[in-house]
């Protein structure tokens, strides 16, 4: 394992990408956005073009050229703002969802593809992504739209997101049959939240050949060392686990505790560790977000190190 930034396949695709990317849910004008829109609200206020454009120029200059978005951001309007930033950069990867509403049908991902598309100002999605599992959108369904797509063109990668294993095994099975692998599941993952360890999707993802994109790599901010049962974040983070209940607090307080005590080892800060405990883990991409330079920088730094097998063992607990 080395701590430079060497691009990996994503799933058995053929597409190369960085070992890390940038969560883009929060970009855009989002007052814009529905006042109840989680985009707008989970994270605390947020940053401005000129901030988003720095992030945005710090992540390239890192080679973190992956980012990741949704229809449903903001109604569209972090699409808009990765468009408007990314427009001309061939070289830049760009990872987007369907449905934009909750209650959309399957067969409405043709023209959502085409609308997120406009926004994106791209004429071929990366990674076109199903956000979560409904039953009313059958999975079979799905793929079949998403393998047209892929031949029409206009998207490069399938993958799927909040999918349990059973599940993405459905989605890898649907698209075998038009003879395209499926590229990742995108679920929550972190130091304090292990949950694809334990139902199996890690385990899938891996028998696959399925890359397992993280997000909330940072648990909401809450492995940045900044929070803890005194010092809650702003938004709607701070009546969610883990900044709240006894338990989650005594766990975050240990974790925490590790995690400043590796960043002193290496000169850096307890988040890089934390994105660094998730980038060497086999077959998993962290994607955490960046408001600005500043955080673009500091996520970023994490592909400039490497952690040992017992600070790894000491972090995984």
């Amino acid at each position: 394992m080395t701590g430079s930034s060497t691009a990996r396949e994503l799933g058995r695709t053929g597409v190369k990408v960085p070992p890390l990317g940038v969560g883009v849910m929060v970009w855009g004008d989002m007052t814009r956005a529905p006042r109840m829109n989680p985009a707008r609200n989970a994270y605390g206020p947020t940053s401005g073009l000129g901030d988003q454009r720095e992030a945005y120029q710090v992540s390239l200059a890192a080679g973190v050229n992956l980012f990741d978005t949704a229809a449903m951001y903001g109604n569209g309007v972090s699409e808009q703002r990765l468009g408007e930033l990314t427009e001309g950069d061939d070289h830049v990867l760009v990872a987007t969802k369907f449905p934009a509403e909750f209650f959309s049908r399957a067969d409405s991902l043709p023209e959502t593809l085409d609308a997120s598309l406009s926004r994106l100002r791209r004429q071929v999605i990366d990674l076109y992504q199903v956000h979560f599992p409904v039953r009313w959108m059958p999975i079979p369904r799905l793929m079949d739209l998403m393998a047209d797509a892929v031949a029409a063109g206009k998207v490069r990668a399938v993958g799927v997101s909040n999918f349990s294993a059973d599940q993405m095994r459905t989605a890898h099975a649907a698209l075998a049959e038009r003879g395209i692998p499926l590229a990742s599941n995108q679920v929550q993952y972190s130091l304090l939240h292990r949950k694809p360890e334990t139902d199996g999707v890690l385990a899938a993802c891996r028998e696959l050949g399925v890359t397992l994109i993280a997000y909330m790599p940072l648990a909401s901010g809450a492995l940045t060392g900044k929070y803890d049962a005194e010092h809650r974040p702003a938004g709607w983070r701070r009546y969610r686990a883990p900044f709240r209940g006894k338990t989650a607090l005594a766990e975050l307080d240990r974790v925490n505790a590790v995690l400043r005590r590796l960043a002193e080892t290496h000169g850096r800060t307890p988040a890089q560790m934390a994105l660094r405990w998730l980038v060497q883990q086999p077959g998993v991409l962290p994607i955490p977000g960046a408001k600005n330079g500043r955080q673009a920088a500091e996520n970023a730094g994490t592909l400039t190190f490497e952690l040992g097998d017992e600070e790894i063992r000491a972090l995984s607990g």
